[in-house]
Order: C-alpha cells, then sequence, then structure tokens
C-alpha cells in the first residue's frame, strides 16, 4: 500500500494532499514562506553579501534559495510519501495539458505583453506606495518590485555584471517557477471549490506573500490576475508559468545587457 494511503486521517500529509484547503491552512500556506523570506534575507543573506561587498539584491537571490528550494523538495517529498517515488503526480495539478499549443503561445505573449505594459504603467502607482513603506529596513535594497529604489552606487562594473548574471538564471527563470509550481500547481486547485474567488483569493495571496515589496501589491493584484485566472480557467498552470517566467526572463535578461553595456 502506498504511504499515502498510511498516513493518519488527520495526519498533516493528507490535510496537505486533500483535494480542498480550508482557508486558513491555504492563507498560511500561501503567506508564510514570504515571512520567511525576509527573515533569511535580515538575518543570513543581507549580512552576507555586505560582509562580501555584493550588492543588496543578491541578498535577495538568496534569500529566495534558502526557502524556495526547500519548497520544491517539500513537494517532492509529498510526492514520495504519496507514491512511494519522488513524483509530482498527485501533488501538482493542472498538469493535464488541455490547451492547444498555439493557442498556449497566443495567450502567453498576449499575458507577456499585458504584464509588461502594466508593470510599466503602474509605476507611478508604486511610487506613490513607497512612500508608505519608506522606513522598512529594506525598502532600497532592490528586492523584487523595487529597482526604482536600489542604489548602484558605489560597485564596480564587474561585480554589478557578476551579480546579474548570477541572478538571471535564479530570480528569472528557476525562482519563478518554483513559485509556479507551489502557488498555481499546488495551492490553486486546492481551492477550487471557491468557484470565481479561487483565482481572486490565489492572486491576492500571492501579491502579499511578496512581503519584501509591499508597495507594489496593487499593481501586482492588477497585471498578475489575467494569468492566474486564465491558469485557473483552463487548467493548465503553463500558461501561468509562460507569463511570470517570461517576464522576469525577459527583464532579468534586459537588465543583465543594459549593466554590461554600462547603460545603468
Amino acid at each position: 500500500m502506498r504511504a499515502f494511503e498510511d498516513t493518519r486521517p488527520n495526519g498533516i500529509v493528507q490535510r496537505l494532499l486533500g483535494n480542498r484547503h480550508s482557508l486558513p491552512l491555504s492563507v498560511m500556506l500561501h503567506l508564510v514562506p514570504g515571512a520567511l523570506i525576509v527573515a533569511a534575507y535580515l538575518l543570513i543573506a543581507e549580512p552576507f553579501v555586505e560582509a562580501i561587498g555584493y550588492p543588496a539584491f543578491m541578498g535577495w537571490a538568496i534569500a529566495l534559495c534558502l526557502i524556495l528550494i526547500p519548497l520544491q523538495v517539500g513537494l517532492l517529498w509529498l510526492g514520495r510519501r504519496r507514491n512511494g517515488r519522488f513524483s509530482m503526480r498527485g501533488v501538482l495539478h493542472y498538469t493535464d495539458k488541455p490547451v492547444p499549443r498555439g493557442n498556449l503561445l497566443a495567450m502567453v505573449i498576449a499575458l507577456i505583453v499585458w504584464m509588461m505594459m502594466l508593470g510599466f504603467a503602474l509605476a507611478p502607482l508604486n511610487n506613490f506606495f513607497f512612500e508608505f513603506f519608506s522606513w522598512l529596513p529594506f525598502a532600497d535594497t532592490g528586492g523584487s518590485g523595487n529597482n526604482t529604489y536600489l542604489d548602484l552606487d558605489g560597485y564596480s562594473h564587474s561585480m554589478l555584471l557578476t551579480t546579474m548574471v548570477i541572478c538571471l538564471p535564479l530570480t528569472g527563470i528557476s525562482l519563478p517557477l518554483i513559485e509556479e509550481l507551489y502557488f498555481r500547481g499546488f495551492l490553486l486547485p486546492r481551492i477550487a471549490h471557491l468557484g470565481r474567488w479561487a483565482p481572486v483569493l490565489s492572486t491576492v495571496l500571492f501579491a502579499l506573500y511578496h512581503f519584501w515589496s509591499p508597495w507594489v501589491f496593487v499593481s501586482r493584484v492588477i497585471f498578475t490576475f489575467p494569468g492566474y485566472w486564465l491558469a485557473w480557467r483552463h487548467k493548465d498552470i503553463r500558461l501561468s508559468i509562460g507569463m511570470h517566467v517570461g517576464v522576469t526572463s525577459i527583464v532579468a535578461t534586459l537588465g543583465t545587457i543594459a549593466v554590461a553595456l554600462n547603460l545603468i
């Protein structure tokens, strides 16, 4: 008998892998990782990058790795408990690829354009809300959604370029992918019983999860909701992955090129 079937009726594994998460459980599973990321930055990553003299935004990449990689390992562990081997079957949903490739490509491109255009258009809104959060100890450290206030003075060109090259595959590709697997592949399907409120709640909680850039909350809800609604509507996680990873990889690549060419 599989390990998951041996789990006690009220055991944590069965609660996590059940088809429905209670609202309090879902809120906790959405927000606790964000709080841990901030703690990892302040207690571990920030002192480390200061000690080696590198920009603070490398610290955010480190903090994200310290929390999101174990989170991914946790999903694999749940898969092992359920399937007897390291597998995502039964852990992640919305993975049956129901959207045809042509439609998928068209929707992902449209979502990337939407997200990038709205991201730039809503920058003044972020600036407005930033004034209410400028007291935070990490307000000018280059956390997600915070590049407007990033201080690059005092770092050599080679150091900045090294940082960007290291961060590109992490904050540009792998970490956003883990976020989508966790938030849309694992959590969203388990609040699908909420009906049309499920993608709304997923979007709002995901925006709140970014405790390191609360001033971007409103704009993040606006520019990410279409992708998360479509992933829920079509039960295809590739839509949200394509949007999220597509945008972060483009922005990270452009930023790396700009640093390499001394444009910033």
